[in-house]
Order: C-alpha cells, then sequence, then structure tokens
C-alpha cells in the first residue's frame, strides 16, 4: 500500500479534489455504522476502524479507477453508503480506502410493462417505495431500516423485509444488477425473466457484502399494490401453539404478507400493554379481494384449532404505523451504561422450539428484558430474533456486556446447527464465526474470493475472509 499522501494525490486524479476526505471528522465516521457495540464505542470516543481516505464515488468509470488503483498497490477498500448495517459491514479493518456509495443516487428508470425499477446503488429504499406507491406500485421489500438504507446495500447483505412471506426476500426480487470487479472490470448480471445459460451468476453478490465485487445499479421486480388488505392481531395459548401453526399455514400454501409470532415478553411491547400475558400474533392478507378473504378465513380455522382467537386489528394496526421506528434502542444506546442488541438468527422447524428456550435461558441472566419474535416463514423454518435491553454502570460495561451477548448467542446457535444470520449479514461481530457456520462451503467461498480479488483488497475482515 502506497503512503496515504501517495494515495490521495492519485485519487484526485481520479475524482473531483473536493470528493476525496481524510479530515478527522470524516475518518472517524467512517469506524462506526448503526451496530449497537459501534455506538457504544463511538459514545466512549473509540473508533479503531478507521479508514486513511474517504471517497465519494458518483459514477461506474471512477469507481472502475478507484478499484483498478487500488488492486495495483494493494490498497484496501470497503464499501459504505447510507450505513445502516448493525453487524459492521462497512467498517474498514486495515484502513485503506472508504468508498462511499451514498452519492450514487443519479439513475431511476421505471419500466411498467416489465413490473421493474433500476436504481443506482445509493438510492434510498424509503424514497423509492414512496416514490413508486404514488404511481401505484410496491417494491414488496419492506426492512424496517427502508427510510435508512440502500438498495446496493440490500443486495450486498441478502436483507429481507416484514413482509417477506408473501413477496419473498432480496435474492427473490433482484432481476439484475451490475457490479465493478477488484480488477476495474464492468459485469452485467440478469436473467428475463429466466435463464438456463449455466449456473444462475446473480447469485454470486448477493449477500456476498462488498468483499467479491462493488455493485452499482439494481434492477428490481415491482408490483400493483394490492387491492385489499386485510389484518387481525391474534392471542394464543403458547409459543409453540403458535409455531404450529406457522408451521401447518406454510404447508397449506397461505401467503399472509404479514405474519409475526410475539412471545409474551415482546408482546407486551407489541401491544403496548404491559399486561398482555400470552403469546399474539400479527397477521395481514391480501391481494384481489376474494383472495384476501379467503386466506384470512382458512388461517382463522387454523389459529381455532390450535386454541387461539381474534382480539381485533388495533394492535397489528398501530404496529404498521410505527413498523419503521427504532428509537426504543436508539434512546438506550444514547443513555449511559444502556444497551440493546437485536440478533436475527434461523432454524428448521423440528429445531427452532428448542433453540428458542435455551437462547433464553443462556441470555436472560445477561439483560434486564430478553424479548422474542418469529417472521418471514419458510416451508422449512422460520427466522428468529433475540431482542436484549439493559442497563450497566458505565458504558464501557455495556461494551463488555454486548460482546459476551454475542459470544454466548453465537456459541448456542452453532450448538443447534441453526443459521447464525437470517437477514443482517456476517460484518464484524459475526465474521470469526463464519468458517465454522458455512462448514466446508467456506473453501468455495475462498476459492471465489482468490479468484475475483486475488490481491485481497475488497472489504477485508468480513464473512472469515
Amino acid at each position: 500500500m502506497p503512503n496515504v499522501s501517495s494515495l490521495i494525490t492519485a485519487l484526485r486524479k481520479i475524482v473531483p479534489e473536493k470528493l476525496v476526505l481524510n479530515d478527522r471528522d470524516t475518518l472517524q465516521a467512517s469506524s462506526h455504522d448503526t451496530w449497537p457495540l459501534s455506538t457504544k464505542l463511538r459514545r466512549l470516543g473509540c473508533h479503531d476502524y478507521q479508514a486513511d481516505v474517504v471517497v465519494k464515488a458518483t459514477d461506474e468509470q471512477q469507481i472502475q479507477q478507484i478499484l483498478a488503483l487500488a488492486t495495483a498497490h494493494d490498497t484496501p477498500v470497503t464499501p459504505r453508503a447510507l450505513a445502516s448495517s448493525v453487524t459492521g459491514q462497512p467498517l474498514p479493518v486495515h484502513g485503506g480506502i472508504v468508498l462511499d456509495l451514498s452519492e450514487m443516487t443519479q439513475d431511476r428508470e421505471i419500466n411498467t410493462t416489465n413490473m421493474t425499477v433500476e436504481v443506482s446503488t445509493g438510492y434510498n429504499g424509503g424514497k423509492l417505495e414512496d416514490e413508486l406507491q404514488q404511481r401505484g406500485w410496491t417494491l414488496g421489500h419492506s426492512p424496517q431500516s427502508l427510510y435508512q438504507s440502500s438498495v446496493g446495500g440490500w443486495l450486498s447483505t441478502l436483507a429481507t423485509g416484514q413482509f417477506s412471506s408473501y413477496y419473498g426476500g432480496i435474492e427473490d426480487l433482484i432481476t439484475a444488477y451490475t457490479v465493478i470487479l477488484a480488477t476495474g472490470e464492468r459485469v452485467r448480471l440478469k436473467a428475463s425473466p429466466r435463464a438456463a445459460m449455466g449456473p444462475d451468476l446473480r447469485q454470486l453478490f448477493i449477500g456476498a457484502e462488498g468483499t467479491l465485487g462493488i455493485v452499482t445499479s439494481v434492477q428490481l421486480k415491482m408490483f400493483p399494490l394490492p387491492q385489499t388488505r386485510l389484518y387481525d392481531t391474534l392471542e394464543l395459548p403458547s409459543i409453540e401453539a403458535g409455531l404450529d401453526i406457522m408451521r401447518e399455514q406454510a404447508m397449506a400454501g397461505l401467503r399472509p404478507f404479514l405474519l409475526r409470532l410475539y412471545d409474551t415478553a415482546e408482546a407486551r411491547h407489541a401491544m403496548q400493554n404491559p399486561a398482555q400475558d400470552k403469546p399474539v400474533m400479527f397477521l395481514g392478507t391480501q391481494g384481489v379481494d376474494a383472495i384476501a378473504h379467503a386466506e384470512m378465513d382458512a388461517f382463522m380455522s387454523l389459529i381455532h384449532r390450535h386454541g387461539g382467537k381474534s382480539i381485533g386489528d388495533e394492535g397489528v394496526l398501530k404496529w404498521m404505523d410505527r413498523r419503521f421506528d427504532f428509537s426504543t434502542v436508539e434512546k438506550l444506546l444514547d443513555t449511559t451504561g444502556g444497551f440493546a442488541e437485536t440478533i436475527e438468527v434461523a432454524h428448521t422447524w423440528d429445531g427452532i422450539a428448542s433453540l428458542y428456550h435455551d437462547l433464553n435461558k443462556t441470555l436472560t441472566p445477561l439483560a434486564g428484558e430478553v424479548l422474542s419474535h418469529f417472521s418471514h416463514v419458510y416451508p422449512q423454518g422460520t427466522s428468529m430474533y433475540m431482542i436484549l435491553l439493559g442497563h450497566e454502570e458505565t458504558d464501557q460495561q455495556a461494551v463488555d456486556k454486548l460482546r459476551t451477548i454475542w459470544r454466548e448467542t453465537m456459541r448456542v446457535c452453532l450448538e443447534h446447527n441453526a443459521e447464525l444470520s437470517h437477514h443482517h449479514g456476517g460484518g464484524l461481530v459475526r465474521s470469526p464465526y463464519a468458517r465454522e457456520s458455512l462448514g466446508s462451503a467456506h473453501l468455495l467461498l475462498r476459492r471465489v474470493k482468490h479468484a475475483l480479488d486475488p490481491n485481497g483488497i475488497l472489504n477485508p475482515g468480513k464473512l472469515g475472509l
């Protein structure tokens, strides 16, 4: 790697001088995302993962030249857009260049005939969704971070949204995208609408967290806004009853757009009712009017068979109004000693209940509150969130507690052979466990990495690389 002064001089020959930044505030900001541990470290004045320079790219040609330069000089490049990651994906562990893609927002192309929309990688997801809804369309992709995240970030972290049981995850919603390789070469990956010419290479960079290439534009499916949406809030006798309902609705081929099961502890928060004493399920069906009603009726027969009952739609409708609100966690993290964490994992139907109980047993002594919910349902299993809230006397103690929580959660999940992440990706926090989690598949990842990025410049320190 060249010295910093030489690097900056070379970069300013590629992009305008005002887009090449190495001031103290910018470099310290590049050391943090919205990972709770990172938030606490920022309060402590710890900026451990700093770039040598931040470059704001505005077009593909600049990115091609930057990557070619970085490869030639063995300089690490860490991509970053809106930094809504909660696991440390955009943090540079070996300095070098932070490639800021947040200015890559200039292009948007809507094709209502093919029902696709293509945007530049830095495009804000909430802005795009609002623009489509004004025209009668939706992405169908609705993560809690919708208004804080970029479209390219969704692809790179294998994101999913609150309505994935109907629309699928980001891997189901991408039709094409463009990526720049470490060498500066530009590659377009597509299937229109499906292709059988060899392996589906579109999958290669989805979830790769910028370790294999830099995504510059993404083409997504879009859907007409549904004619009808129906909602209900359901009270259930136990978590096991709720999991049985989820599994049986998947077997029956039902497609609720909203399906969330809260244990009693989190149900109190979800219902905003401290007296709530049973698990709760939020349900929503949609589509043409007849189908939405038929699916709701079919679902209610399942609910009744498992001892559940409807308590009206007020609970779920209030949640719909505040579903992008992350302020509970943000406010707690912004207090001295306050800590909060959301860890999402996934498991099969025959293992999810025991994983839930073991994680609760392990984590309960480590936090003031341990909350759990299940969502993103598949025929083979479901995801599960563990949400932890608590206080220590100091921020340093909160940092130590968060590290313990992660270590213990990953240990239990590995013991259960569960998936360590469902949609937040690996980032820095899960990287130490990547090889054990992926097993022999990690060999394939390493070989692909070596083939596409032989100098190892792209986002080092992630995915066990």
